[in-house]
């Protein structure tokens, strides 16, 4: 059985950018923008664009 063209590596070598973060990655991103404070509720973030 072969693999599906989508599961093989591309041939540019490098990851591809990710549009979505992970938890963690969005509330360290507020933190440097001062959005969020220690304390604040980490469910239901705001949305936020990653750093280009």
């Amino acid at each position: 059985m072969t693999q599906h063209n989508s599961f093989k590596a591309s041939g540019g070598g490098g990851k591809k950018n990710r549009t979505v973060l992970k938890r963690f990655e969005r509330v360290d991103l507020l933190k440097k923008r001062g959005e969020w404070q220690e304390g604040d509720r980490v469910i239901g973030l705001k949305k936020t664009l990653p750093e280009a």
